[in-house]
């Protein structure tokens, strides 16, 4: 039992340093977590019902899961294929298109919850 316990912990601390990685990982990010922000900040002052919290918060977390991903994948393929390579390339860039989707649906959402309070 002791030592499945000292596995989740060590599992935990590998999660954390995951998790750092993805909040220090860019421009992106920053701009991502400053969305967050705003669009929280927007969420407390209309005063948004529980379910629109819960969609924004999907929103939220959809886009920088994606981004998390993209970095990671990013990175694999900086290792893997340190050369210029256009398939590589291509790899990086479905990558981000990906984020791009999971931007643009999370703007969708947003139109949807804050629409009502804008017009």
């Amino acid at each position: 039992m002791l030592h499945w316990i000292k596995g989740r912990w060590e599992s935990l601390g590998y999660a954390l340093k995951g998790l750092w990685g993805i909040l220090s990982s860019g421009t992106n990010m920053l701009i991502m977590l400053l969305a967050v922000v705003v669009v929280s900040g927007a969420g407390i002052y209309f005063q948004i019902d529980k379910h629109d919290w819960a969609l924004v918060t999907i929103a939220f977390t959809m886009v920088i899961v994606a981004e998390g991903f993209n970095t990671a994948i990013e990175r694999l393929t900086d290792l893997v294929q340190p050369n210029h390579d256009p398939k590589a390339g291509q790899v990086k860039d479905i990558a981000s298109g990906a984020v791009l989707i999971a931007a643009l649906g999370s703007m969708v959402i947003a139109w949807v919850v804050f629409g009502k309070y804008l017009w």
